[in-house]
């Protein structure tokens, strides 16, 4: 399977021409496993489905694209999550990077290639962390079965 195949990824955006706009984009990368949300509550609400990735707009109600990004955070620190914003705000992404976003990406510039690439730069990080050498606790209990 291709590695591309195997990244779940959550589009969160209240936008429906965007949140399309992305899925197709990301769909024509060679991604298949998406699924989409118009907000951020219906994100965290599937949280347990253990997405890799996901693409958060910044702008949305009842909460904005911070919020849930802390949310998510607290819930699991290993989803990369890159925010989304037509906000050229620099405290935005200042917090946002904070708040521990992977990546902000500023709607309209040049947003397409800033995800194929953030998406690459994902899965580089991802496949260096499964590289790395396992420490002494977690070499025992796979030896015993335990993970």
């Amino acid at each position: 399977m291709d590695s591309n195949e195997s990244l779940s990824i959550f589009i969160v955006d209240d936008d429906l021409f965007c949140q399309n706009l992305y899925e197709q984009f990301i769909r024509n990368l060679g991604y298949t496993n998406i699924t989409l949300f118009s907000d951020g509550q219906e994100c965290l609400n599937r949280l347990t489905d253990q997405p890799d990735v996901i693409l958060l707009d910044y702008r949305m109600e009842p909460l904005d694209g911070l919020d849930v990004l802390r949310k998510i955070k607290r819930f699991n620190p290993d989803i990369y999550l890159v925010v989304i914003s037509g906000q050229d705000d620099l405290q935005v992404a200042v917090d946002a990077l904070k708040y521990g976003a992977f990546d902000y990406i500023i709607k309209g510039q040049n947003d397409f290639e800033k995800i194929e690439s953030v998406l690459k730069k994902i899965q580089n990080v991802m496949a260096l962390l499964q590289q790395r050498p396992r420490g002494r606790w977690q070499k025992l209990l796979t030896m015993l079965g335990a993970i």
